[in-house]
């Protein structure tokens, strides 16, 4: 669905072309027919030659009724800019065209009505004149069809030509976000209650949905939904619709008020935005200056502070923060209108980048580069450029990267997080800021470094409990502090195991081949037979390794290893016998037990090594 707006100079045409296309007549008002002028919003809709539906919003082109058609133009997708073949560019086509420009309405067509009045010269004349005019506009592009809504005159090529437009305009019936519906119209339905109308954005409306009106904060239900006549249980964002509203009473709500689920959204008497200010605006912004600000359906008085100049004059663009008289619910990416009040014309207009600002100083460059970070795409998307190729990094580093303030770069954190686009890993669980941000992909790079390099260290070394910590580290050239981090994320996952030295395969159980468990249990029956004076290993290194891993072993010195059982025995005796008789020599030791002098020293210089005992004279005491 596509909402296409009119815009255009009073009297050229524009609802009687909104008739002619639609069969509709939008004037709905009985003074509007008597006068056969537009002054409130009017809505229609068509069946374009492809088939596609779409919602027409005529506006008035009077001067007085301009804050009724900016009422109604904040959430078009396409513009029909009606201009009479016999009059031309008028002061209100110029004007409604700058809002066009200023609202960023990139799609539409430029209606010259009235084609039936003038000659093929004056025809040709008239849209030269257009062409110029739109030149430096979001509508340059705009293809010219001429029509007569009284002939029926090329109604039929702008049917096709609305189609062809909308082929190229994107639609916004993806849901991309919580509704928002600013409201337009609000009354009464004998045997329904209250009733809004409005162009939903953002997200898809239901019926039974618990709903808020906003900047009251009234709560209210869904009871019914209509989109062109039609009865709807959901109605997607992008298109025009009514809603029935429960537990609300019409003369509560206001042109203007906003529509949103409970919570969703805050009401805000302050915002930052880019401003720019037309060329053809009758007077400069001026510091503190009193302007009557357009977003939505909305409009509220407002003063503005000027960042980053003493005036924005004519063509100028720079930062303004708007602390309006009132509070009103928008958004970031919200663009807005400012008119001077008195007299009423359309000065400048702008694009929200943040809805709830603390108040700034002025001339602060450091307000300044957060604004214009903010400018370049919405902060989840600028801290997820920071992430580069989406490798881990310290939160810092991406802080830094991303050119925010902490507090935005933590609710743009939480946004990814709660997306799955980012994964969070912590030194302290309980600290909400992370240590280190990756992706999922760089995470995923991680893995195809990781995984393989243990399985080829499982497969040259099958007897391993696994690979030292610090030849993985730098496998993967992570500094320390972020290897730890990834080693524990891995081994949440399920992925590894590990302990303070060794890391390894989850699945991975290192077990002796046959051969080499008839050789260990050959040395093992050796060791018993003579226990303290136990045979040198002859076998293969790594299987000596798998041993002493498990504690099968325990190495005393080079060559010298004892059995568990013996190694407990043998320091027992000693503790008892110094107990006793004060010290231990090597002698005594040797004697005690039949082995030799070698492994007598060895085994005490290796208690002196551990801290259990300590050399006095020619003796041992404990240390």
């Amino acid at each position: 669905m596509y909402v296409i707006g009119t815009a255009g100079h009073v009297d050229h045409g524009k609802s009687t072309l909104v008739k002619a296309l639609t069969g509709i007549d939008p004037d709905r008002w009985a003074e509007e027919q008597r006068r056969e002028m537009t002054i409130d919003l009017g809505f229609a809709w068509l069946t374009l030659p492809s088939g596609r539906t779409v919602s027409l919003i005529d506006v008035p082109g009077h001067e007085r009724f301009i804050k009724n058609m900016l009422a109604g133009v904040g959430g078009l997708d396409a513009a029909l800019l009606v201009i009479a073949a016999d009059e031309a560019i008028m002061p209100q086509t110029a004007e409604h065209l700058a809002i066009l420009d200023l609202l960023g309405i990139t799609h539409g067509i430029v209606v010259i009505s009235k084609a039936d009045l003038v000659d093929a010269e004056w025809l040709a004349l008239v849209q030269d004149e257009i062409a110029d005019q739109l030149a430096v506009t979001s509508l340059a592009t705009a293809p010219i069809v001429p029509v007569s809504a009284r002939t029926g005159q090329g109604l039929d090529a702008l049917r096709a030509t609305l189609d062809q437009v909308l082929d190229m305009t994107p639609t916004r019936s993806v849901a991309q976000g919580m509704p928002r519906l600013p409201v337009d119209r609000a009354f009464t339905i004998g045997g329904f209650g209250t009733v809004v109308t409005g162009t939903l954005l953002d997200g898809p409306l239901r019926v039974g949905q618990e709903v808020e009106l906003l900047p009251q904060g009234l709560p209210a239900r869904v009871r019914g939904l209509q989109s062109h006549n039609a009865k709807l249980t959901e109605v997607l964002p992008g298109n025009r619709v009514a809603v029935n509203l429960a537990g609300i009473h019409h003369s509560a709500i206001a042109r203007g008020d906003l529509l949103a689920l409970p919570g969703a959204l805050r009401p805000t008497q302050m915002i930052d935005l880019r401003l720019r200010v037309i060329l053809a605006a009758p007077q400069s912004i001026e510091q503190n200056m009193r302007l009557d600000l357009f977003v939505g359906a909305a409009e509220v008085l407002c003063r503005a502070t000027l960042l980053d100049a003493e005036v924005l004059p004519p063509g100028a663009e720079g930062w303004v923060q708007l602390r309006l008289e009132r509070p009103i619910a928008v958004q970031r990416g919200d663009r807005c209108i400012l008119r001077i009040p008195s007299p009423s014309l359309t000065v400048a207009g702008g694009t929200i980048v943040d809805a709830h600002p603390p108040r700034h100083r002025r001339f602060r460059p450091d307000v300044a580069d957060r604004l214009d970070t903010l400018a370049r795409g919405t902060p989840d998307e600028l801290l997820f450029q920071a992430l580069g190729d989406g490798a881990p990094q310290f939160w810092s580093d991406v802080l830094q990267a991303s050119a925010m303030t902490e507090a935005i770069a933590r609710e743009a954190l939480d946004t990814l997080l709660a997306n799955q686009r980012v994964l969070a890993l912590h030194d302290d669980p309980v600290n909400v800021t992370p240590t280190v941000v990756l992706t999922p992909a760089g995470w995923a790079a991680l893995e195809q470094r990781m995984l393989p390099a243990l399985r080829a260290f499982h497969t040259r070394l099958p007897l391993r409990r696994g690979m030292p910590r610090e030849d993985l580290r730098q496998r993967l050239r992570l500094p320390p502090r972020m290897f730890t981090l990834v080693l524990g994320e891995a081994q949440q996952r399920g992925l590894i195991a590990a302990d303070t030295v060794s890391i390894w395969l989850a699945n991975h159980d290192p077990q002796p081949t046959p051969a080499e468990r008839r050789v260990l249990d050959s040395y093992l029956a050796a060791m018993a037979r003579t226990p303290y004076g136990p045979p040198t290993p002859d076998f293969d290194a790594e299987l000596l390794a798998w041993m002493l891993e498990r504690r099968m072993l325990i190495k005393i010195a080079a060559d010298i290893y004892f059995l568990p059982g013996t190694y407990a025995e043998l320091i027992e005796w000693l503790r008892v016998t110094i107990s006793t008789a004060g010290s231990v020599t090597v002698g005594q030791f040797r004697d005690a037990f039949g082995s030799s002098r070698k492994y007598a020293l060895a085994f005490l210089e290796h208690l002196d090594e551990r801290n259990i005992t300590r050399r006095e004279g020619e003796g041992r005491v404990l240390a």
